[in-house]
């Protein structure tokens, strides 16, 4: 027998939510979405937004940090969520959801690409990024003497990732940013039309990005066609410009 509410009236059976996993690019971590993640649990999703191993409060040591390791911890997650996700990757994230998505398919309802590297098959993402003239990140990185890790000059970290954003948000994102491992942006992805190619994909561009430049981004998503392609008129980090307008597009995804 159904529950009721007075005398006959059913009560409305709460809607099934979304889980979204939120995950974030080079240098950054988890708490990027800071603004995001609380307006996604005020409509009633779940949300997962982690630190990828090196980064945020993760203190894996810079040089045992890979593709591999990120996608593992990617993964762990998806394996312990009783629902198929909707898998967001911003910037680099975008080539871990990719190469998760080969792995666990059948854990992943859609992928959105924030702003993000969309690769194709063997691509990676220093490969893309080497012909993206129009960007400030690889002109100001500083590689370590040993290769293994790159940081980006300070006096461009605004123009390049944050040229919208608040002070106050610029100066907090400065103090979390780390050295970002070279390892994971110089292996090729390897992706199949029956594991990953099954998944609907969305590619949400940002038209005032410095990091991406927008040039590139409709290269990757014209060569790997999408479901949908949502625009935003902001810099390269929409969490922290526009996270109201980010929450309008993440829950109208046709999930």
């Amino acid at each position: 027998m159904g529950e009721t509410l007075g005398t006959d009236e059913p009560i409305e059976r709460k809607k099934v939510m979304a889980t979204f996993v939120l995950i974030h690019g080079a240098w950054h971590g988890g708490w990027c979405w800071d603004k995001v993640v609380p307006l996604l649990k005020g409509k009633g999703h779940k949300v997962e937004a982690p630190d990828l191993p090196g980064h945020g409060k993760d203190k894996t040591p810079i040089m045992e940090v890979s593709l591999k390791a990120y996608v593992d911890r990617i993964c762990q997650i998806l394996d312990a969520q009783s629902e198929p996700v909707v898998l967001v990757g911003h910037s680099m994230g975008g080539i871990v959801i990719s190469q998760a998505a080969e792995y666990r398919p059948e854990k992943i309802k859609i992928l959105v690409y924030l702003t993000a590297f969309l690769l194709q098959n063997e691509e990676s993402l220093l490969q893309v990024a080497g012909g993206d003239t129009e960007a400030l990140v690889l002109p100001n990185l500083i590689m370590a003497e040993d290769q293994s890790y790159a940081t980006i000059k300070e006096e461009a970290i605004k123009e390049a990732f944050y040229g919208d954003c608040s002070e106050e948000d610029v100066r907090w994102a400065k103090s979390l940013l780390v050295p970002q491992a070279a390892a994971p942006l110089a292996t090729p992805i390897r992706i199949t039309e029956n594991r990953f190619g099954k998944i609907p994909r969305v590619y949400i561009e940002c038209l005032r990005d410095r990091a991406i430049s927008p040039s590139i981004q409709k290269k990757m998503y014209t060569a790997l066609p999408c479901q949908s392609v949502i625009t935003l008129d902001t810099s390269h980090s929409p969490f922290f410009s526009a996270p109201e307008t980010l929450l309008g597009h993440l829950t109208s995804l046709k999930v």
